[in-house]
């Protein structure tokens, strides 16, 4: 009986130890979910690093092509750290040692610069070192669309094809033209999927005001393709 009576002691020892670790991790990950900070959409440096991305996500390729969708209707809260990071790491982050991208460009000459809006100004996403930065000071949102729904996006993104890359490997006109769409549709889709995984709006859009962009960005030898809007769903 003592030896039965150890063998049981032992077991619940063993289960609520068990029970302990479970409990712990769970409150991990719960504390995982809510240490969100939002210090991006308030701060205007010369230069700001980005968070490391989790590039583990949450939910399924399958998952996120059934959940894209457009989304114009926006709360006007603002995006955390983590998801800035993440988006304009989907967009064109660099995911290999060899520096190449999350999306794809012909010869691999990375020619498409987004410019990312936030309230406090205008920051190029610089893929290496995965950081912004400052273009311009000052809330652009609205002036990156036509359309009434960016006054109350949480950011906003344009995508530029920069024709000094380009021109470097000896594209011609009809070709930067040409992969210059291309590929910023590939960094587009690449944003929605990460849209559908947060279950943010986004909406992507050609009717731009290109001359404005380009005196907000100063751009000198390219052109705005599209811009995109994210923000938190009504």
């Amino acid at each position: 009986m003592k030896k039965i009576f150890a063998a049981v002691s032992v077991m619940a020892a063993l289960f609520t130890s068990c029970s302990v670790k479970v409990k712990a991790n769970v409150e991990v990950e719960k504390s995982k979910e809510v240490e969100e900070t939002y210090s991006i959409d308030t701060t205007l440096s010369s230069v700001i690093a980005l968070p490391k991305v989790d590039t583990t996500g949450s939910m399924t390729l399958m998952e996120a092509l059934k959940n894209r969708k457009t989304g114009r209707a926006y709360t006007g809260a603002a995006l955390s750290d983590r998801q800035i990071s993440e988006l304009l790491w989907a967009a064109g982050g660099v995911n290999r040692e060899d520096g190449r991208l999350t999306s794809p460009t012909a010869r691999n000459v990375q020619q498409i610069d987004i410019y990312v809006y936030t309230k406090r100004g205008v920051f190029l996403y610089k893929p290496v070192g995965h950081q912004l930065e400052l273009v311009k000071e000052g809330n652009f949102i609205a002036k990156a669309g036509k359309q009434p729904f960016y006054e109350k996006a949480a950011v906003a993104l344009t995508f530029v094809a920069n024709y000094d890359k380009m021109e470097a490997l000896n594209f011609d006109e009809k070709a930067m033209e040409f992969y210059g769409a291309t590929d910023t549709g590939f960094a587009s889709q690449n944003v929605y999927l990460y849209c559908a995984q947060e279950n943010l709006g986004t909406v992507v859009c050609g009717m731009i005001d290109r001359d404005t962009i380009k005196e907000v960005i100063s751009l000198k030898n390219g052109y705005p393709v599209l811009s995109q809007a994210i923000g938190v769903q009504e």
